[in-house]
């Protein structure tokens, strides 16, 4: 009401100085997430196109992103891994598009991911692009080129989590859409972009290390009263 209130104003003529708005200081952040029903439809391909397909959507709050980010895609229904427990064998598949393009972020993704304690799992590409730079990354067979392959992984629940940037060319297509489709129905969570794939390990990052402030859980009413 008060932001159309002051638009209102705005669109007669009144300048913003004359509004008297200030800067305010938010000391959380917030990531916003869209809720896809995919689980809904099962055996549908879980890619979005032009098309309205989200139901809702999600806000994730904390006194840093990565822990924002984490919440939101909790609430979303993606919930990422937590940091695997010392007994824990926990494995990340990873297939990546434009390892040297990005070399820095693919990098990092690899080496959080095994600062946590993760256990990595590529195919031929990623992997001996991660073990050329002193990430230990196991190999996992493509579809087509033997068993076990990235979808037997997935199958049977060995990964926590798929890490599978797109390649641009068409016989890569339905691979991928193999891949979205059994990550639905095993219910692995999927990533598709390498920012998205860093704001993750970040999150997990986060919250194995504590990293969420001192607030613990807090209501929407108690983070607008921070604001100043």
């Amino acid at each position: 009401t008060q932001m159309a209130r002051l638009a209102t104003r705005m669109m007669l003529g009144e300048s913003l100085e004359s509004l008297g708005l200030k800067d305010k200081v938010i000391p959380y952040h917030g990531a916003k997430e869209a809720v896809l029903p995919w689980n809904r439809f099962p055996g549908v391909d879980p890619i979005l196109g032009p098309e309205m397909r989200s139901t809702g959507e999600v806000l994730g709050l904390a006194e840093n992103f990565p822990l924002a980010f984490y919440k939101a895609q909790e609430a979303a229904g993606s919930e990422l891994p937590h940091a695997p427990a010392a007994w824990e064998n926990k494995k990340v598949l990873i297939s990546l598009s434009n390892k040297e393009g990005q070399k820095e972020e693919v990098l990092t993704i690899g080496k959080t991911l095994k600062d946590l304690g993760f256990t990595l799992v590529g195919t031929q590409g990623t992997a001996d692009f991660y073990n050329s730079n002193g990430i230990k990354c196991e190999v996992v067979n493509k579809i087509g080129a033997g068993r076990p392959d990235v979808v037997d992984l997935i199958m049977n629940k060995d990964v926590c989590l798929v890490i599978n940037t797109p390649k641009a060319k068409r016989n890569y297509a339905e691979d991928r859409k193999t891949i979205r489709k059994a990550c639905l129905k095993y219910k692995v969570s999927y990533i598709t972009t390498l920012a998205g794939a860093l704001a993750a390990v970040k999150g997990i990052e986060a919250v194995k290390n504590g990293n969420g402030g001192e607030g613990g859980v807090r209501s929407l009413q108690e983070y607008h009263s921070l604001i100043k």
